[in-house]
């Protein structure tokens, strides 16, 4: 078929067909892969209308799918990480430690390598917060929850001299060398406490606890400005003007809407 005899029709069967369409895990595709398509052959549109062969149009009978607005999905119910918390067992240094890292995961939003990064001197247990290096190797102060500064504190001061064999060594979270814990170890702890907690079926990851904490501060009322400075996101996509918040704000907030938070005032 030649271009001058494209029409509507052709563009509604194109787009039946996009919507019929599955990825290999055999789910639909997302909004943002649609419109990547549909941006593309509405520009090839613009070039056939450009000399003429097509209406100029013929382009709006292709008009961009809107994205819904969902909270983080992949993330695990408070009951669900409530329940894993509880099934790690706390009687040696391994397991009081592996305890330790999930509630701040798990109450800070923090990436798996953030958590690792952490120094002795980035905790500040005064204010309650934790200088943490992110992408792009840029630092951000966040918040630590009563639950886990508690688990923090006693690690820190009863669990972490044990596992020590360098003084030398400023690692937060050490492993049975007494180096910094490593990324594989530490995944396979999560995955652990997964499976004992009778999570096994679900993929759970330590970036699972990031999004189950962001689900459930927008869930409990966070403004979003805050839930993306906790995550330490640059921009937020679903909001036109960036807003500066200081660390006062930030944590009157997540005492305000984090459940573990919540549940500690009772």
């Amino acid at each position: 078929m030649t271009a001058d005899r494209l029409r509507q029709a052709h563009l509604d069967a194109w787009l039946n067909h996009l919507n019929g369409r599955r990825t290999r895990e055999g789910s639909p595709l997302k909004a943002p892969s649609v419109n990547l398509l549909i941006t593309a052959v509405r520009s090839f549109l613009d070039f056939l209308a450009a000399r003429g062969l097509v209406p100029a149009s013929l382009r709006s009978g292709l008009p961009c799918v809107k994205t819904p607005n969902l909270l983080p999905q992949g993330a695990l119910t408070h009951a669900q990480t409530r329940r894993l918390l509880d099934k790690i067992p706390t009687g040696t240094p391994e397991g009081y430690r592996n305890r330790t890292m999930i509630e701040i995961l798990y109450s800070s939003g923090l990436r798996a390598s953030e958590l690792l990064g952490i120094n002795v001197d980035d905790i500040d247990f005064d204010n309650a917060t934790a200088i943490v290096t992110g992408k792009g190797n840029k630092q951000r102060l966040v918040p630590i929850g009563r639950t886990a500064l508690r688990f923090l504190e006693s690690y820190l001061k009863a669990v972490r001299p044990f596992m020590l064999r360098d003084s030398g060594e400023r690692a937060v979270f050490l492993d049975q060398k007494g180096c910094r814990l490593r990324y594989n170890a530490f995944a396979a702890i999560v995955r652990s406490s997964a499976i004992r907690a009778g999570l096994g079926d679900i993929h759970v990851t330590a970036h699972t606890f990031r999004r189950s904490c962001a689900t459930e501060l927008l869930r409990g009322g966070a403004n979003m400005y805050h839930v993306k400075d906790l995550l330490g996101h640059a921009t937020l996509n679903t909001l036109k003007h960036y807003a500066k918040l200081t660390i006062t704000d930030l944590k009157k907030t997540h005492a305000k809407c984090h459940p573990r938070e919540r549940e500690d005032r009772r």
